[in-house]
């Protein structure tokens, strides 16, 4: 067990942060609720970024950029949208030393902005669909935040779309739900149940809200990315009209989804252990760490080039950036281990003059830590299974965990009991109105984090209210 990470089970909040320190993914700025992501966070950034942008360009969606800088009316626009934003927007008040005719807001999202720029180039259905992304930083003024998780400045991906129909706009809402459901599941290893969100908890301007839900390790459910269609709210806003197919105007329905840093925080809080953070190896940065070992001059000659004939084999299967040579020799093996251990390298191959003589390295799983001796010409075969093993074992791993922590409840009594305790995904019924939703977070903390489907549901009652429910609902404290 690691001296500096306090165990989970002491205190779950001390852990995450120990985690993110020791594992040198961020540190806290002198702006109070900002962040600097140093390098082996952004690394891990860098690769959900990757990995996302290609799925979204095979789905024909392109990048462009909009600006920082939203002047303060255009907020205003969508009444809904500025009700939602206003306690959280950060105002540019003086530019150039003068104060300004019209404050700026620093973006809380782009929505709005975007849409201005949809109504000068969007003219016919011919123009339609806009299939665009953007890779940015928004702001928002939170009171309480934490490292990747919540913070005043984050870095996200942010989709607007807009079409000819509603059904067009509806299915590419839940196409890219599906989207960010596949991302976190095969390639973070991360668990989500996809959902719409109840008409309270919708985005602000939205027609309906889809997210994917998340259990961390303290059984609280994390919001880990959000697909939102927005109707005709912002095309009336901002007048994004065009001539159909009957040479009628229209109005064009829109969408916006987006993922943030906070993605980071849920691998963190899903995977991790005691010891740091463990890294999916679909998602790693560096997938393989080769550690040499030896004691004198004449030892290091043959392990630094045996550790190099690994390192080729492995070349032939995996990317070389994400293999990492340690040779260093200013620190005890053990010290070298637990840099690797706890920056969450899916595995390690040690290599010393036993393994030179026997051409061989002994591999560690970071998730299980068992060993293997594996032969060189053995490499470029066991590593990428290996590899494979340790992502599935993840996944189930924290599949299984969300299973034991999800119940089915009917009675209030026995729910708040469930809140009190160690927590968890509660399935219960729920009447529908906000006034019931509000009494359960008031008493409870607890807040529903998606609708279940209606097929396949029983139906039943309110455990509140009595009143009639068509499904259940899945209730969790949350971050």
């Amino acid at each position: 067990m690691a001296k500096n990470i306090t165990p989970r089970g002491v205190n779950f909040s001390e852990w995450y942060q120990d985690v993110i320190k020791a594992g040198e993914l961020a540190d806290h700025s002198p702006v109070k609720g900002c962040m600097v992501i140093r390098p082996d966070g952004y690394a891990i950034w860098e690769q959900m970024q990757a990995k996302l942008d290609r799925r979204f360009k095979e789905l024909g969606h392109v990048n462009a950029y909009f600006p920082l800088l939203i002047p303060e009316s255009f907020i205003t626009k969508e009444a809904e949208h500025v009700e939602g934003f206003a306690p959280e927007l950060a105002l540019v008040t003086h530019a150039g030393g003068k104060e300004l005719e019209e404050r700026l807001a620093i973006r809380p999202t782009s929505e709005t902005i975007i849409g201005h720029m949809y109504a000068k180039w969007v003219q016919s259905y011919r123009d339609l669909p806009v299939l665009i992304n953007q890779w940015a930083n928004v702001m928002r003024w939170e009171l309480r935040t934490r490292m990747f998780l919540r913070t005043t400045e984050f870095l996200w991906q942010e989709g607007h779309t807009a079409h000819e129909t509603y059904d067009e706009a509806q299915e590419e809402t839940l196409k890219m739900l599906e989207v960010y459901r596949w991302f976190l599941e095969d390639i973070c290893a991360i668990p989500v149940i996809a959902g719409a969100k109840p008409e309270h908890e919708k985005f602000p301007g939205a027609l309906t809200t889809y997210a994917v839900e998340a259990m961390m390790q303290d059984g609280k459910a994390l919001q880990s990315a959000t697909s939102h269609n927005l109707g005709q709210n912002f095309a009336k806003a901002f007048e994004i009209l065009f001539l159909d197919r009957d040479n009628q105007q229209q109005h064009c329905w829109t969408t916006s989804w987006g993922s943030t840093t906070r993605m980071i925080g849920a691998l963190i809080m899903t995977h991790g252990d005691d010891d740091g953070v463990i890294i999916p190896p679909r998602l790693a940065p560096t997938q393989v760490v080769i550690v040499g070992l030896w004691k004198n001059e004449a030892e290091k000659v043959g392990v630094v080039a045996h550790v190099e004939a690994i390192r080729a084999e492995i070349a032939k299967v995996l990317d070389p950036l994400k293999i990492k040579l340690d040779l260093r020799d200013n620190l005890r093996p053990g010290d070298r281990f637990f840099t690797w251990i706890q920056k969450g390298v899916p595995l390690r191959i040690e290599v010393g003059p036993k393994d030179v003589e026997n051409e061989a390295g002994l591999s560690v799983r970071r998730d299980e830590r068992t060993k293997e001796a594996i032969s060189l010409g053995q490499m470029a075969q066991r590593v990428p299974q290996l590899l494979e093993e340790i992502q599935a074992n993840l996944y189930a791993k924290a599949l299984a965990y969300r299973a034991q922590k999800t119940q089915k409840i009917d009675d209030y009594q026995t729910f708040k009991t469930f809140m009190d305790g160690e927590g968890g995904f509660a399935l219960a019924h729920w009447d529908g109105t906000k006034e019931t939703a509000d009494k359960i977070q008031e008493e409870t903390k607890a807040t529903i984090r998606v609708l279940l489907p209606i097929e396949g549901e029983e139906s039943g009652v309110c455990m509140i209210s009595g009143k009639p429910s068509k499904r259940r609902v899945i209730f969790s404290k949350a971050y």
